[in-house]
C-alpha cells in the first residue's frame, strides 16, 4: 500500500455505534434522496448538504439545538411548502428517537439553490473526508477514502480501524473507542496500533491495543480478505457516509469473543 494514519472511531450513543448528529445527519440526507427519487417532495434536485448541531452533557447528547439544511430545488418551488413537506416526511423519520423537539430548522438560509452540482461550484475538493467518517468526534488521518482501491490502507486502514473500535464498543469493552493505525510504504505490518476508550474501558487501553494486534491480520492482504474488499460496493459509498450503515462489511459485528479472550 502505502504510508499514513487511520483512524476509526465508535461509541455507545446509537445503534449504529456513532455519535447522535453523525446519525441524524446520515439519516436526513439519505431521506432527501428517498424523497427526491419517488417523487415524495417534488421539484428537489440532486445537490444537498445538511449540518446537525448537538448539545452534550459531558458524553450524554441532550438535544439538538440546530440543523441547517441546503436542499437543490426548481426555480418556481414555494420554500414554504418545501419546508412544510419536510416537516411531515423527512424530520420526524430523521429525528426519530433523538431529543429534537426544540431544534431551530434552517432551510437554504442562502435563499434560493437553483443551480447545483459542478456546474454551480468549480474548483471543488472531492469527497468531505469528515462527512465520510465521523464528523468532529474523531481526529483524522487525512487520506481521501474515495477513488482508491483497497490495497490503499488510507481506505482499507480506515476501514479496518472502524470495524475494530466498532466491535470492542459492541463487546461492552469500552464506551468509546478510537481506533489509530499507522502504517510505512513498503511494510505489511502497522507501525503503530493504538486504542484510546478515554477512561471508558475496561481494561488500560495498551493492553487493548495488544490484544487487537492478536486478534485481528492487519496487513492490507489481511484486512481484505477480513473485510471482502474485492467486491463491488464502493458505488454505495458516494453518499452517505462511509459508517453505520449495515450493508458494508466493516460494520459487521463479529469476532468480540476473540477479542475477550486475548485481554489480560
Amino acid at each position: 500500500g502505502d504510508q499514513g494514519v487511520m483512524v476509526g472511531y465508535a461509541c455507545n450513543e446509537t445503534p449504529e455505534y456513532l455519535p447522535m448528529p453523525v446519525v441524524a445527519a446520515q439519516r436526513l440526507v439519505t431521506l432527501l434522496e428517498i424523497s427526491r427519487m419517488t417523487g415524495v417532495i417534488p421539484d428537489i434536485g440532486p445537490d444537498g448538504k445538511v449540518q446537525v448541531t448537538m448539545e452534550y452533557n459531558g458524553d450524554t447528547p441532550v438535544r439538538i439545538t440546530t440543523v441547517v439544511v441546503s436542499v437543490q430545488h426548481k426555480e418556481d418551488t414555494d420554500i414554504n411548502k418545501l419546508a412544510d413537506l419536510l416537516d411531515e416526511y423527512v424530520f420526524p423519520l430523521a429525528f426519530d428517537g433523538m431529543p429534537a423537539d426544540d431544534a431551530e430548522i434552517i432551510l437554504n438560509p442562502s435563499g434560493k439553490f437553483v443551480q447545483g452540482g459542478p456546474d454551480a461550484d468549480t474548483g471543488l475538493t472531492g469527497r468531505k473526508l469528515m462527512v465520510d467518517s465521523y464528523g468532529t468526534f474523531a481526529p483524522h488521518g487525512g487520506g481521501a477514502f474515495s477513488g482508491k482501491d483497497a490495497t490503499k490502507v488510507d481506505r482499507s486502514g480506515a476501514y479496518m480501524a472502524r470495524y475494530i473500535a466498532k466491535n470492542m464498543v459492541a463487546a461492552h469493552l469500552a464506551d468509546r473507542c478510537q481506533v489509530t493505525l499507522a502504517y510505512a510504504i513498503g511494510g505489511k505490518d502497522p507501525v503503530m496500533v493504538d486504542v484510546n476508550t478515554f477512561g471508558t474501558g475496561i481494561c488500560e487501553d495498551d493492553c487493548l491495543a495488544a490484544a487487537v494486534r492478536k486478534v485481528y491480520d492487519l496487513t492490507p492482504a489481511g484486512i481484505i480478505k477480513q473485510l471482502n474488499l474485492l467486491n463491488p460496493i464502493y458505488s454505495r459509498t458516494a453518499a452517505g457516509g462511509h459508517f453505520g450503515r449495515e450493508d458494508f462489511p466493516w460494520e459487521n459485528v463479529e469476532h468480540m469473543s476473540d477479542l475477550a479472550a486475548y485481554i489480560v
